[in-house]
């Protein structure tokens, strides 16, 4: 008998996928005989397989189906599942915390045995457990959803900021040699002023003696034009 990939949910032993629609055939062609009072009432397995969907796989060029078992569970069983759900956790090394795909869906075939087991003694509990199902597995995908997002728009200020960081760097290069430049400029004129100081210094002090030797120039002509003056208005006085 082929074997399908293990999981903690209890199925019935695989069957031809032909064999099982002959059988699924003959068993509604027998509902329909019964009368149409019996046939509207779901049966325990169709709400097991609605549930829990038969699973399908190929084995040598043959399709087998197996379907979901719809035999009572024991305390043993419970027992069994929780064992049977941490050996699988430590077998495929699922993380204890954080995001992990592996202990998220061997939790949730647990989930499953546990609905399929309580669907067994009660199809309306389990119909309700689906329900609680189903509303936590959309909580889930919407998490999932927004942590997705959130992590993209992350990424996309982390890349952002990076980029930021670089025309920053940039901008600072350039500035720096402007800095470097005016500083340079700077220097340059600094020099240029301190020549030029130099020179209007020398020149001014240049003036000045020019100034001072004709202010000299100038008294002693005109000492020696006041003594020729006196000279020529009193002749006989020496």
């Amino acid at each position: 008998m082929p074997a399908a990939t293990p999981s903690l949910i209890r199925y019935e032993n695989p069957v031809l996928l032909t064999e099982a629609k002959k059988k699924r055939g003959a068993s509604k062609s027998a509902k329909s005989a019964t009368g149409s009072g019996s046939s509207s009432l779901p049966q325990t397995e169709d709400i097991l397989n609605s549930i829990i969907p038969p699973r399908e796989f190929e084995e040598e060029g043959q399709k087998w189906i197996q379907f979901v078992s719809s035999n009572p569970a024991t305390r043993l069983d419970v027992i069994n599942l929780q064992e049977h759900l941490d050996a699988r956790l430590q077998q495929r090394q699922a993380r204890e915390t954080g995001i992990c795909p592996i202990r998220e869906e061997l939790y949730a075939q647990a989930f499953d045995e546990i609905i399929r087991q309580v669907t067994v003694n009660c199809a309306e509990r389990g119909l309700l457990l689906l329900r609680v199902r189903d509303e936590i597995r959309m909580t889930l995908a919407a998490y999932r959803t927004l942590y997705e997002s959130s992590v993209a728009f992350g990424m996309r200020k982390a890349l952002h900021a990076e980029q930021n960081r670089v025309d920053m760097q940039a901008q600072i290069r350039n500035l720096e040699r402007e800095k470097e430049e005016l500083e340079r400029n700077v220097a340059d004129l600094s020099t240029k002023c301190d020549m030029i100081e130099r020179r209007e210094a020398e020149r001014r002090q240049a003036d000045e003696r020019k100034h001072a030797e004709e202010v000299a120039f100038f008294r002693k002509t005109h000492q020696t034009l006041t003594s020729n003056l006196q000279t020529v208005i009193n002749p006989g006085k020496k």
